[in-house]
């Protein structure tokens, strides 16, 4: 065999080859993981049965496979709508969602490929108004998980109509007009005044309580310290205070001449008496 004849059947091999590996090319498809398949036949039309992860085989032209991620993912949607109190809302909601597996011909249909565009945004703001209806300001600011919790429950009921399960709702941005965010500092201002009023007041109250325990504790002392005095103590300490006086201007250059009060001897009370009494008293042995 020469090289013409070699050459004249690489060619036709070469095709036949190209061909087949052509024809295998367009006859099977890969599922990738975390992903689901139906086809479209142009004799049968759509499938109502899906294609797992692997290698599958298609007949070229007439059918083609239409493949879903089924695994979560997430869209940000911002709304604007009125709470109960009829003040204007600002939220943020991230909403987990994924196509439910054994609905893909149905959600194909109703759909496409691209339902979350297409179906979650008027979705999300329809429950979002319902629920966030339901509640006043103070509560959207203390109840954030509760309102996050009745959108979810909500939003699930109205999804499944669609053939999406929603897994997570939450949340993220909530924010109010600033009329509100005035009124809301000026009330919090307002209540600190109170607060630091208040603890001013009672602490005026406490000050005057333990004025007048310290007064009635001083007084009830000064009582008890008078009754345990002795009063000859008292007159004993007077006598000696007279004598000191007495010592002092005895000694001093200047006369001066003073009564017996202002020496501390009293003569006229009970004290000048017996001094009186205990002078006689002395003097009478010495008159015999």
């Amino acid at each position: 065999m020469n090289s013409m004849e070699i050459a004249k059947l690489v060619g036709p091999i070469a095709a036949l080859i190209a061909g087949s590996g052509f024809f295998v090319y367009k006859t099977i498809y890969s599922v990738d993981g975390g992903h689901r398949a139906i086809k479209f036949s142009r004799f049968t039309g759509l499938s109502s049965k899906y294609y797992r992860e692997g290698w599958h085989l298609k007949i070229p032209y007439f059918e083609r496979p239409i493949i879903y991620d089924i695994r979560s993912h997430y869209v940000n949607n911002n709304a604007v709508t009125g709470s109960k109190d009829l003040q204007t809302v600002k939220l943020t909601i991230r909403v987990l969602y994924r196509p439910m597996e054994d609905k893909l011909p149905e959600l194909y249909r109703l759909a496409g490929t691209n339902y979350a565009a297409r179906v979650l945004p008027s979705l999300i703001n329809e429950v979002s108004r319902i629920i966030v209806a339901q509640y006043n300001a103070t509560q959207l600011m203390n109840q954030r998980d509760q309102v996050s919790l009745d959108i979810l429950a909500r939003l699930k009921k109205r999804a499944n109509e669609f053939f999406i399960q929603i897994d997570d709702v939450a949340i993220t941005h909530l924010t109010f007009s600033p009329e509100f965010i005035s009124a809301v500092e000026a009330k919090q201002a307002a209540q600190q005044d109170a607060e630091r009023a208040r603890y001013f007041v009672e602490q005026a109250v406490q000050d005057k309580k333990s004025t007048i325990v310290r007064a009635q504790g001083e007084a009830v002392s000064a009582e008890l310290i008078g009754k345990a005095m002795n009063p000859a103590y008292l007159e004993l300490r007077r006598v000696e205070t007279a004598k000191h006086i007495a010592e002092i201007l005895a000694v001093s250059n200047n006369r001066a001449f003073i009564d017996s009060d202002t020496l501390l001897l009293n003569i006229a009370g009970p004290l000048g008496h017996k001094l009186l009494n205990l002078g006689e008293t002395n003097t009478k042995p010495n008159a015999k």
